[in-house]
């Protein structure tokens, strides 16, 4: 059961729970720290673990992001044996144990431990954002849901920007001459030498992230967020609307077609996030450049954001926002294909402000008069954030030097095209198919 219904009860007898916003706002500044440092995490692992292919490489999402599909539902079943706190809780101390992966990792350069980790921090998170997204959702008016997960996303993002710097600075400073002695060591226990004192940078950072999450753990599980009543499924006329007459959430068309735009959705924004790296260093940017280009976008999705809180729902509605951001996404792709260059990776890096409003407006428009069934379907939009790992994985796919011959600038078209196109889709008709 996921926390949206486990609230039910305890929102309405309050109108504002500000400790309770200030508590979720900074787990949504976890979210970011940790999922944003995969854009230089997939560089480094490429260099210390040799990777043949940018597809071995985005390896790195899809570990983190199928987690979310696997997890989603049971995080929900957890959830409501464990309380909302209680879950949190396991959940950032989930997080740590997948950080802690990250030591014999280092010591061994194994991908695969490397991939275990991320997977089970993936795993933690996902029980996280299980609860929190339709906590964060349900806490005042839908119409102006849009406008507190503009808030959170800021939080996010502010994470994002710093992370990969933080990250960056750790582990791949001096970049270009570490990649350049890597490249031209003939001398084989010289070469490993390097690759085993590079890799054993990672160690540190990860063992202050774990011990951070734990005590984070900790502090939540004693803080004052209140813990609902759980009580049996219960219907007012307000919450259930039609959901009344409803069996499964597989009778609400805007629901599934809702968790297919935050599968393309999160897709996109990975792309923008984590792939542009990887899309520099095909035009031959150095990796001392390209490390830094993940908080680039970050930082123009930050600014939609602040746009978000601004003019959600006083000047734009939560529809109108997002098929702005789903034209803006179209245009922007666009120009990446026609550029070359810092242009392109600039276009690139813009698309994070196409995708800023998407998750806000997404959310409270396919959650919206499932009454009873929220708690199903917001574990099913949790799945949906998959779209992580595949749409990124399918661009290395058809790449040129790894896949179907296909060059950088087309792929990388043929896989965002579809994605904001069928965004739009959702914000012009999909949503408004409620039955």
């Amino acid at each position: 059961m996921t926390t949206a219904n486990m609230l039910d009860d305890l929102i309405p007898a309050q109108k504002t729970n500000t400790t309770a916003i200030f508590i979720i706002g900074f787990l949504f500044f976890i979210f970011g720290f940790i999922t944003w440092l995969n854009g230089s995490l997939i560089q480094f692992l490429q260099l210390v673990c040799q990777l043949e292919s940018d597809v071995q490489a985005f390896l790195v999402t899809t570990a983190f992001y199928m987690a979310y599909f696997f997890l989603a539902i049971p995080s929900s079943v957890i959830l409501k044996r464990t309380g909302f706190k209680t879950g949190m809780s396991l959940g950032l101390l989930v997080m740590a144990i997948g950080s802690l992966i990250f030591i014999p990792a280092a010591q061994q350069r194994s991908f695969g431990l490397f991939l275990t980790g991320l997977f089970i921090q993936g795993t933690g998170l996902a029980l996280l954002q299980t609860a929190s997204n339709p906590y964060i959702s349900i806490i005042g008016p839908i119409e102006s849901a849009a406008k507190r997960i503009s808030i959170m996303g800021i939080c996010n993002k502010v994470a994002g920007i710093i992370s990969p710097l933080i990250l960056s600075a750790v582990l791949l400073s001096n970049a270009r001459e570490l990649e350049e002695k890597v490249n031209t060591t003939k001398n084989i226990a010289e070469k490993e030498q390097l690759l085993n004192e590079l890799s054993a940078k990672v160690i540190p950072p990860y063992i202050i992230l774990a011990v951070v999450l734990a005590i984070l753990a900790f502090a939540l599980y004693k803080s004052p967020l209140p813990e609902p009543r759980i009580e049996e499924e219960k219907e007012t006329t307000a919450l259930s609307g039609t959901a009344n007459s409803k069996t499964s959430i597989f009778q609400f068309p805007h629901l599934l077609l809702g968790a297919l735009c935050i599968f393309l959705y999160v897709g996109v924004e990975v792309m923008a996030g984590d792939a542009i790296g990887i899309y520099g260093k095909s035009m031959g940017m150095p990796l001392s450049e390209t490390k830094n280009f993940t908080s680039f976008t970050l930082a123009a999705m930050l600014v939609g954001y602040v746009v978000g809180i601004f003019t959600i729902p006083k000047y734009l509605s939560q529809q109108t926002a997002l098929k702005a951001s789903a034209i803006l996404g179209i245009v922007f792709s666009i120009a990446v294909y026609f550029t070359e260059g810092y242009t392109a990776i600039s276009f690139i890096a813009l698309l994070g402000l196409a995708n800023s409003l998407m998750w806000p407006a997404i959310w409270p428009l396919a959650i919206d008069k499932l009454g009873k069934f929220t708690k199903t379907g917001s574990a099913l939009l949790v799945m949906g954030i998959a779209g992580g790992a595949v749409v990124p994985l399918i661009y290395a796919s058809l790449k040129k030097e790894d896949g179907l011959n296909i060059p950088n600038h087309q792929a990388f078209f043929i896989c965002m095209l579809p994605c904001y196109l069928y965004i739009l889709y959702y914000a012009i008709k999909g949503h408004r198919k409620i039955s």
